[in-house]
């Protein structure tokens, strides 16, 4: 039975969003927002860095939405001081995740098929990704559904 985030994570795949771009996009729904330009600028993480050999595009876009809640943005702001915690706690789970398939790499999770996301290898490892990036934030005081408050 597919719930909610998984059904709309087959709409965003259907519509042509890869997956840096769709971890991206249900923050984005959970928070109420939009921001096409930094869905836009995720596209550059998909495929592994576009040849596949770079870090899986749901661990780099999982990176940015952390970055999204806990980074500078603006001149006045600083970025918050747990954010380097929250990173690596992400880079930790994601590895040992994808122990599994050999490593962290878009083309060791795809099995050297690169373009072609194995939908429930890739929606699998989304899912579960996207729910241990909102247990990070929870854990560390952060709501996913305000995201970062702006001045």
């Amino acid at each position: 039975m597919v719930d909610e985030t998984g059904l709309k994570m087959m709409e965003y795949g259907g519509k042509g969003y890869c997956c840096s771009q769709i971890v991206l996009l249900l923050a984005l729904d959970e928070m109420g927002r939009d921001n096409p330009d930094l869905i836009r600028a995720a596209a550059g993480l998909c495929n592994g860095l576009g040849d596949c050999s770079g870090p899986c595009g749901v661990y780099t876009g999982a990176a940015l939405l952390l970055g999204l809640y806990g980074g500078k943005g603006l001149d006045m702001e600083e970025s918050v001081e747990i954010l380097p915690l929250m990173l690596e706690q992400l880079r930790e789970w994601f590895a040992q995740t994808t122990l599994e398939y050999g490593g962290m790499a878009c083309q060791d999770i795809l099995d050297g098929r690169c373009g072609q996301p194995d939908v429930a290898r890739c929606g699998g490892l989304l899912a579960a990704t996207y729910e241990q990036v909102r247990a990070i934030l929870v854990e560390h005081g952060l709501d996913p559904s305000e995201g970062r408050d702006v001045p």
